[in-house]
Parts: structure tokens; sequence; C-alpha cells
């Protein structure tokens, strides 16, 4: 049975600092019409230009997916992406009066909890899935990432991350549209190591970081001893971003993703090389 396009019910409003830049915005997720997709604006510069969350527009993948269009950018989108993907929002506006969305605490549970009380808006118009004709994988011959496009009848993805972490092991998650985003992947939190914060400092990034919004790993557990809301969250969170970065494809892809070792570089590399080859 066909699946029509959807968008939110009605504007919602986040605020907070900025996971890398450290600066506050205020950010509005907004209806928008069928077709439109996903679009980040500017409301502080002159104009208000628009980014459209797609690939090519991606500029930076250090530590999050940036996009930028002109003078505007949007930093670390990867949030907001995959939780308009898990819940099956096709068309969205998403204002924002600053460079960076808010982290919020890290994960995409403040977004839940604002959108699933109202449903979504069924806007009619039957959704046009993204297929690919062959597949396709991208790899970093560096790292050991890669990611592999599928041929499929539905959207579906597997993530496997092994840090060589005993703390982590080895950790993965899996994705479809019958799984519950919103109980299985939607809370976990962002993470990183002890030993990158000083590195990653160095490099101007994480200033708005701090335990609230991401999980610390050591090498012996976890700074500050957090309740985790899955034993596999740092897989899970994986699993977030790859949703997130993915949807820079343009909409859903009838594929089967599976990626090992996953980050926002080569996430973002799959979802180029998939435009460039439906172009």
């Amino acid at each position: 049975m066909a699946k029509n396009q959807h968008t939110l019910k009605k504007i919602y409003s986040f605020e907070g600092k900025g996971l890398h830049t450290g600066t506050f915005s205020h950010m509005k997720v907004m209806p928008a019409a069928a077709g439109t997709g996903i679009r980040f604006r500017r409301t502080d510069l002159p104009g208000s230009p628009e980014i459209e969350a797609l690939a090519e527009n991606v500029t930076t993948t250090t530590r999050s997916t940036t996009i930028a269009c002109g003078e505007a950018t949007a930093v670390t989108i990867e949030h907001i992406m995959s939780v308009l993907t898990g819940l099956g929002v096709d068309n969205a506006i998403i204002e924002l009066d600053n460079q960076e969305v808010p982290i919020l605490d890290g994960s995409a549970r403040l977004y839940l909890e604002a959108f699933l009380p109202d449903g979504l808006e069924d806007q009619g118009v039957e959704r046009k899935y993204i297929t690919l004709p062959y597949t396709l994988e991208v790899r970093d011959e560096k790292t050991g990432s890669w990611v592999r496009m599928e041929p499929a009848d539905a959207p579906s993805a597997q993530s496997t991350v092994d840090f060589n972490s005993p703390v982590l092991g080895v950790q993965t998650a899996d994705w479809d549209e019958s799984v519950d985003y919103a109980r299985e992947i939607g809370p976990c939190r962002t993470f990183c190591f002890y030993r990158e914060i000083e590195p990653m400092l160095e490099k101007g990034l994480i200033k708005g970081g701090d335990l609230s919004n991401a999980l610390v790993v050591t090498d012996t557990g976890y700074m500050g001893d957090p309740v985790l809301h899955h034993t596999d969250e740092c897989g899970r969170h994986k699993m977030l971003d790859l949703l997130g970065d993915m949807r820079l494809a343009g909409g859903y892809v009838n594929a089967r993703i599976t990626a090992f070792k996953p980050g926002h570089t080569i996430n973002t590399k799959a979802a180029k090389a998939l435009r460039a080859l439906l172009k």
C-alpha cells in the first residue's frame, strides 16, 4: 500500500546552546507543503535565506554535519533530520536565529516528546521513494568505514560500530519502518571518549558540550555514571546519526543500507554518491 507524504500539525519551538559553537539559538520546526522536503531557514540573516537539506550542500562533517548555501549555514543538523525521518515526516521548515541547532540533551528525545502527542498531518499526496538501479558502496580505506546501499522494496538500515573499547565492545543497531524509533533509537545520546575532549577543544569544537548533553566514555565506564537508555546506547546513537545523514539523499530511499564504523563523513559521502548516481 502506497504511503502518503506527511508534515507536522503545528509549529514547535526549541532553544538552547549548540554543541560545538556554544552559541544560544531559538529554533522552530514548522509544517511545510507537500513536495517541500526539509529546509533550514536562517531568520537572523537578511532575507531569511533557506538551505535545502541535501547532500550537495554539506560543507563540514567534523563531529557533526553542517550544510550551507551562500552565507547561510546550519550546523549539527543530524538529530533533527533523524527524528523527522524516523517519525515519517516528509516536509518541514526549520527556522534558526543562529548558526547551530540546539543540542538539547544530545539525543532526539525532546523532539519526540513534542511531536508525538499531536501526530502527523497526512498531506494526501503519495510519497515518492528514491530507488537504486544497482548496489552502491562507499569506502574509506584509511578508517575502514564503509556504507553499502542495496536496492530493496522498503527502507532499512543496519550499523555496526567497533571503537576497540572494552566498555563499548562491538555494537550493532537495526532500523526499518516497523521499528519504534521513539523507543529504540530517538532517546539515544551522542557520545565521545574522554581522551578526545582536549583535542576537540583545541580544534574549537564542543564549546557547548557537557555531561547533560553527551555521554563520555572512559577506559572503565562512563563519566558521571549515567543511567543508560539502552545498554548499547552509543551504537544506537550511531544509527540515529546515520538516518539523519542519509536523509540528505533527498527523501526516503528504498534500499538496504549497511554501515560499518559509520560517521558523518562516510554517511554524507554515501548520500552524495547516491544523489550523483540518480542525476
